[in-house]
């Protein structure tokens, strides 16, 4: 990941003086591992075993400079980015971390969480990059326009970037087929009927609906996806355009939104409900898959800005499943069919990792992407599968009913 890195050894006295409160912090993190376990190698080359009273993950951590630790309490997983990035510490595996953290949430309390300084800053930063007409285009951007070579290079042929639902030893191509049929049979919409797909992404299940003899009206924010899809479906009933979800006109038998929800923010959930009853006829199904996270961490979520929101995901937001379903349900939206597949999320994510490093190591991606640039997308997929694996966020497939057939 980052190569070998010498242990730092404390050479003052001062250097000396400050482990103790550093061993103050370990013994935190300790107390609050009930599963699982950290083999951990400390700047003053002692070795400790963090946890190990429970069944769970190993995680094998070199803390290379007591200011990881400081990082981690002030910064929380923002923090504890910084200071990997900036070689503090490492580990040969990442995800066991990121899981063990998710998995001992509620008994590690608040010690990897940012405190109070910096929670006021960050979300200060996050409050001004609302997504109002102008901003989601600009957060949309900042993702999704970092170019379709870039995707290209370790995606599957599918294009398709959001969970996999696997079976029966299905390759992540099969498994990505696999879903698109399942939306496309929670919506129901029969050859020559009409399906609007709200954020489109690079067009896999616009593909895959037109193949049916399904027109679609697929809509995005990113103009590199817009691009992308037009060729791709240039023979197919499919009209791909740049346009907020908030301004669709017309009705449709029915519509379908794979992990786009998540770009909405908490702000403007209902009006992404109210699009959606708006836009459907009655009767008609949309199905949507979305990323949540449990109910126990969305006090802490909510109030603070992790690390996807700080440095990779701008103006994201995980759902909050009951009052998402409250405020579908208040707009004439029946709750139906639910199915959570966080396991088959991780799985995807484990997959496209090991695509990422192929690539990386073929020399495959773009030669505009620097070093620090490659490792935080490491980071940010080792960091969301490890949050899958410990349960404290699902992905999650509904359909949403017109009522008033």
């Amino acid at each position: 990941m980052h190569g070998k890195v010498e242990l730092a050894k404390p050479r003052s006295r001062w250097a000396r003086s400050i482990a103790p409160l550093y061993h103050h912090i370990l013994d935190r993190i300790d107390a609050g591992l009930e599963q699982g376990a950290i083999e951990a190698i400390l700047p003053d080359d002692t070795r400790r075993l963090l946890g190990g009273r429970g069944p769970g993950p190993i995680a094998h951590v070199t803390v290379v400079r007591w200011r990881a630790l400081r990082r981690l309490v002030t910064g929380g997983s923002t923090g504890w980015y910084e200071a990997w990035a900036d070689d503090d510490w490492t580990s040969p595996d990442l995800v066991p971390i990121f899981d063990l953290f998710m998995r001992n949430r509620q008994t590690l309390g608040n010690v990897a969480r940012a405190k109070r300084g910096a929670r006021v800053t960050a979300r200060l930063v996050h409050a001004l990059r609302h997504n109002d007409r102008r901003n989601a285009r600009r957060n949309i951007a900042a993702h999704y326009d970092l170019g379709n070579d870039f995707y290209e290079a370790w995606l599957d042929p599918t294009l398709t970037y959001s969970s996999a639902l696997f079976a029966n030893g299905d390759t992540l191509e099969a498994a990505q087929h696999r879903k698109l049929g399942a939306i496309l049979d929670r919506v129901n919409v029969p050859a020559g009927g009409t399906l609007l797909e709200i954020g489109c992404g690079w067009g896999s299940l616009a593909e895959a609906a037109g193949r049916r003899g399904i027109k679609v009206r697929a809509i995005t924010l990113a103009a590199e996806q817009q691009r992308h899809v037009a060729a791709r479906t240039r023979d197919l009933p499919v009209a791909v355009s740049l346009t907020d979800y908030r301004d669709v006109q017309g009705s449709y038998d029915g519509i379908a939104s794979i992990e786009m929800v998540e770009a909405v923010g908490e702000r403007y959930w209902n009006d992404y409900l109210a699009a959606v009853a708006r836009a459907l006829k009655p009767g008609g199904r949309a199905a949507i898959q979305f990323i949540k996270i449990a109910e126990d961490v969305w006090p802490s979520y909510s109030s603070n800005v992790d690390f996807i929101q700080a440095c990779v995901f701008p103006g994201g937001m995980l759902i909050h499943e009951p009052r998402f379903r409250a405020m579908a349900e208040a707009n004439g939206l029946a709750w139906r069919d639910r199915h959570a597949f966080g396991e088959d999320y991780a799985e995807t994510l484990r997959q496209w990792r090991v695509r990422f490093d192929a690539a990386v190591a073929e020399g495959r991606l773009p030669a505009r992407f620097d070093r620090r640039f490659i490792d935080l997308w490491r980071f940010y997929l080792m960091y969301c599968e490890g949050g899958f694996r410990g349960g404290g966020i699902d992905v999650v497939q509904i359909t949403l009913v017109k009522e008033g057939a």
